[in-house]
């Protein structure tokens, strides 16, 4: 809810649980066993930061996310935990959403272009070799210089097929490039098709800004990634938080802190990106994380345990609210253990016991207070939701994306001239001068009355002539005694 004071304010325990505005872009991470809070603590954050003013951008991965769009059912319990936390108009009601969706079954479509991502990324992405990173570099180059637009996978595949058929010329001007690399890349290429890749990769583009919307009245716009399918295909969804963190970290200024952050993102089940993600996305991640802050945008994690996160990254999360955990385990006390080292003790409890003892909706909470240090940790009860804590329905969807105000600007697909295209003129071009140029030496011969071979067979040398004459020769005179020593005997 929006103050002067510009603080989020999310639960309470002893003290009242808040994030204050100028350092919620020092990121965050909210962690806990399976149904025991975590997606409503998030939805209840996204809520409350639209509430101020800021946009916010989700991965939704189980699809309950999409309840933010919804207003929350009345429900009793729901009543009284607010009036028990002191929240302030408390109301049922959805926030201002926009769906997005890769494969444009649940949202908007998102797109990006080969040129966007960039050589060097784009290399990184695919894995590839400092010999086939450097192919990578000639195709960008030779398509800048010759204005071929690479905007989507076919534009990319064309090129590499043309410097792959004209390979000597384009090494002479370009340096050595080889068949076997041009090889490599193309089939790295298709396996990243294999995974949808031409759904991210086209026109138009997202544009950052769309990702950074306030509503008329000034609250923030929630936008909501339908990542169900998109996290069964990490390649994909690497390149698409490629793009997104190279987007972010290149295009926006240096702010500092500020009384509130431009952007907040949230990654829910922040797992699913670790484990799979190549190396140079872990890269990226880990230096935005460092590093946006200071452009004014606050990441946010949300996973099972803090151990999920690369270390280089978990000590960049200032905003900490940590769920319950379950000691089954050796290794599951262990965890627990080092959890609730990594909080500024509180005398009135021993956190490694409370952790195991959380409800559901309750959170041991720290984050930054006015000078900067982590607040000592407190046993918190979440405020309750406004939206629905459940996902919205498909028709629901519709209805939200109808009134959406980037519909008509990303709904219909953009296949403008590019590199595919212009190759592909140009080899028609060369076909058609070739044929005109075969017509008019056919022409000619004709007019000359002279026989024409066909093209590429030699001429015969006269020693070669004189042997076909005699074997032809020979050939007649065999066949005729054959003839004559049957026949003539039988006759």
């Amino acid at each position: 809810m929006k103050t002067t004071t510009q603080h989020l304010h999310f639960g309470q325990g002893e003290h009242p649980a808040v994030i204050l505005g100028h350092f919620a872009n020092r990121h965050g991470l909210i962690t806990g066993a399976t149904g025991t809070g975590k997606t409503v603590t998030l939805q209840v954050l996204a809520e409350n930061f639209a509430e101020l003013g800021v946009p916010v951008f989700i991965t939704d991965i189980k699809g309950d996310v999409s309840g933010l769009s919804q207003a929350g059912k009345q429900k009793e319990f729901l009543d009284n935990r607010a009036k028990e936390l002191n929240i302030q108009n408390y109301r049922y009601e959805g926030s201002p959403t926009i769906f997005w969706d890769i494969f444009k079954q649940h949202g908007h479509p998102v797109r990006t272009t080969i040129q966007e991502i960039g050589p060097m990324y784009l290399s990184r992405l695919l894995e590839l070799s400092d010999v086939q990173e450097g192919v990578i570099a000639v195709a960008f180059k030779y398509a800048e210089q010759n204005n071929m637009a690479l905007l989507d996978l076919k534009d990319l595949k064309s090129l590499l097929q043309f410097m792959g058929e004209h390979y000597q010329e384009i090494s002479a001007q370009y340096g050595r490039i080889t068949n076997a690399s041009i090889g490599a890349i193309q089939r790295r290429l298709l396996n990243l098709e294999s995974q949808s890749a031409d759904e991210l990769f086209g026109e138009p583009a997202l544009a950052l800004t769309d990702l950074m919307r306030q509503t008329m009245t000034g609250q923030g716009i929630i936008s909501i990634m339908e990542s169900r399918e998109l996290m069964m295909k990490p390649q994909l969804y690497a390149a698409f938080l490629l793009w997104l963190m190279t987007e972010l970290f290149e295009t926006l200024p240096e702010v500092g802190d500020q009384p509130l952050p431009k952007l907040i993102l949230f990654f829910d089940e922040a797992h699913l990106i670790f484990e799979d993600a190549p190396k140079e996305v872990l890269r990226r991640i880990e230096q935005v994380a460092r590093l946006i802050r200071s452009k004014g945008v606050g990441v946010y994690f949300c996973t099972q345990s803090p151990g999920d996160i690369p270390e280089d990254v978990l000590g960049q999360l200032g905003n900490k609210i940590q769920h319950a955990l379950r000691a089954y385990t050796p290794k599951d006390k262990k965890v627990i253990r080092a959890v609730a080292d990594s909080f500024r003790a509180n005398p009135n409890f021993n956190t490694a016991d409370v952790i195991t003892e959380l409800g559901v909706g309750e959170a041991l909470v720290s984050t930054l207070e006015e000078k900067g240090a982590p607040s000592v940790v407190d046993r918190v009860k979440i405020a309750p939701p406004r939206c629905r804590m459940g996902p919205a329905t498909d028709q629901e969807r519709s209805l939200v994306m109808q009134r959406s105000p980037v519909g008509g600007k990303y709904d219909e697909d953009l296949d403008r001239e590019s590199a595919h295209e212009k190759l592909n003129k140009r080899k028609i071009e060369l076909a058609e001068q070739k044929a005109k140029e075969q017509a008019k030496l056919d022409a000619e011969e004709q007019a000359n009355g002279r026989y024409r071979r066909k093209p590429g067979r030699p001429a015969d040398s006269f020693m070669t002539k004189l042997g076909k004459s005699i074997q032809r020769r020979l050939t007649t005179k065999a066949v005729n005694a054959i003839w004559k020593s049957v026949f003539g005997r039988r006759r």
